[in-house]
């Protein structure tokens, strides 16, 4: 399937202003997140065209400057999925487009490649996201960022075949128990990475927001909401540490898994 990998990046996030260009210290050097998330998708298998989606010119510039190709879309998407939209209608003819978020420079290759395969093995699936299966020292993690008002990361609950149920910022399902660190728990963390198929991404922005997206401020919950199918994809980790940066502090979290990386 031919596939697009669009990486949308804004300059005004609400948690943390400037994000995509904030710099972070590597083995390789220092490098900014929007940078570090281009060469993730870079090392993705089997994907036809990678491009950054911005409407800001520093990170345009900057992504230009590095050597991505940048398609500048409206300051009036509400999300990335949004953005990730526009670009579908600049760059047609795709079978499949990947929205690897500009805050995820972590994300292994392999994550994304099982998602395409999803789609390819699920031909009821609208869309379909990975999860991993968090040990016992994740869950806690998740559970200390919670009870210091903090969003560590996406819970996801889902069924049959993988299909999607709830995606949620709480810590879901409740398990009612303690884990020792290495021990697999029934918690998913949802990681931010989508596959679409293009009439689905061409109808989201149509939609009107409903009350579960509002709420947790979740834009995959939109696709639920108008009853599409969401496929849940569990992938491995492989010994890679994964994380996203929402706040500030994740920066040296971040940087601390690109040090064990060497």
């Amino acid at each position: 399937m031919k596939t697009l990998i669009a990486i949308p990046a804004r300059y005004a996030s609400t948690r943390y202003p400037g994000k995509p260009l904030v710099s972070l210290r590597g083995p390789d050097g220092d490098k900014t997140l929007i940078r570090r998330s281009w060469e993730a998708a870079m090392a993705v298998r089997g994907i036809d065209r990678v491009v950054v989606a911005t409407d800001d010119d520093r990170i345009a510039d900057h992504a230009r400057a590095f050597g991505a190709e940048v398609v500048m879309t409206s300051s009036d998407a509400r999300n990335g999925t949004e953005r990730v939209a526009e670009v579908a209608t600049h760059l047609p003819g795709f079978d499949v487009i990947v929205n690897l978020q500009g805050d995820a420079p972590l994300t292994p290759p392999w994550f994304v490649e099982d998602l395409v395969a999803g789609l390819a093995t699920d031909s009821q699936a609208d869309i379909a996201t990975p999860v991993l299966r968090c040990d016992g020292a994740a869950l806690s993690g998740f559970r200390a960022d919670r009870r210091a008002g903090r969003v560590g990361g996406t819970t996801a609950v889902f069924g049959q075949a993988g299909r999607a149920l709830y995606f949620s910022k709480e810590v879901i399902p409740y398990t009612g128990r303690d884990y020792a660190d290495d021990e697999p728990t029934p918690v998913f963390h949802h990681v931010g990475v989508y596959a679409y198929r293009p009439a689905a991404l061409a109808a989201y922005s149509s939609w009107p927001i409903g009350p579960l997206e509002t709420l947790e401020g979740l834009e995959q919950l939109r696709f639920l909401e108008q009853g599409r199918r969401v496929l849940c994809v569990e992938v491995e980790a492989r010994g890679r540490k994964f994380w996203e940066l929402n706040n500030p502090t994740d920066v040296a979290v971040l940087e601390s898994m690109l040090a064990d990386m060497c």
